[in-house]
This record gives structure tokens, C-alpha cells and sequence, in this order.
């Protein structure tokens, strides 16, 4: 069985390419613009606000603070509150260090809800 070489038969032209062309272009280096995720930017801090507040209110009632009919509600509390804390206060600290331009954060970390 013979090999059929590729080029034989085929029609298309091949050229050099000049020597001051190094193979970049400038639209590459240029950085894109950033699209900032509002959405999930204030999901996050909803999220951490209302952890904070149930978190606080739960240690409360734990503690004796506020007076509780119901005891039961207490380490749910808490529980929610850690919930909805971490990732709340973990995104907004993404956010955070994207707004100050920190190296290695960006918005791009911050998942988007389009």
C-alpha cells in the first residue's frame, strides 16, 4: 500500500512571511475591560450581614443576654448564621482586595449570575 503525498494535487500556495513581522500584536498585551458582577457583589454582602446578625443574635440568647422563651432556636441560630457568614465574608473579601487592586485578585473570581 503506497502513501499519497499530501501536497501532490493540492492548491494551495504557501509563502514566507516577512521578517518584521515578529508574530504579535498589540491587542494582545492590552488588558480587557472588567465587568464587575453586581449581583453576586451584593448577594455576598447580604450574606455576610445577616450571618453577622444571626450569628450575634444566637450568641446572645446562648449567653443569656436576651431572654428566651425558647432555647431550642438558639444553636440554629448560630448554625445559620455560620451558613450564611463563610462564604458571604469570603467573597466580600475577594471583592475587597479586587476594588484595591491586590495582586492575584480580580473580579474574575467572583462567580456571575448572567
Amino acid at each position: 500500500m503506497a502513501k499519497k503525498n499530501a501536497s501532490a494535487g493540492s492548491s494551495v500556495r504557501y509563502h514566507k512571511l516577512s521578517r518584521t513581522d515578529d508574530g504579535f500584536i498589540d491587542l494582545q498585551f492590552e488588558k480587557p475591560n472588567v465587568k464587575i458582577p453586581w449581583k453576586a457583589i451584593l448577594l455576598a454582602v447580604f450574606l455576610f450581614i445577616m450571618g453577622s446578625i444571626l450569628i450575634i443574635i444566637g450568641s446572645l440568647l446562648l449567653t443569656g443576654h436576651i431572654e428566651a422563651k425558647h432555647t431550642d432556636s438558639t444553636w440554629l441560630l448560630i448554625f445559620l448564621g455560620s451558613i450564611m457568614f463563610i462564604p458571604g465574608g469570603y467573597h466580600v473579601r475577594i471583592v475587597y482586595y479586587a476594588y484595591r487592586r491586590y495582586p492575584g485578585y480580580s473580579f474574575d473570581d467572583i462567580p456571575d449570575f448572567d
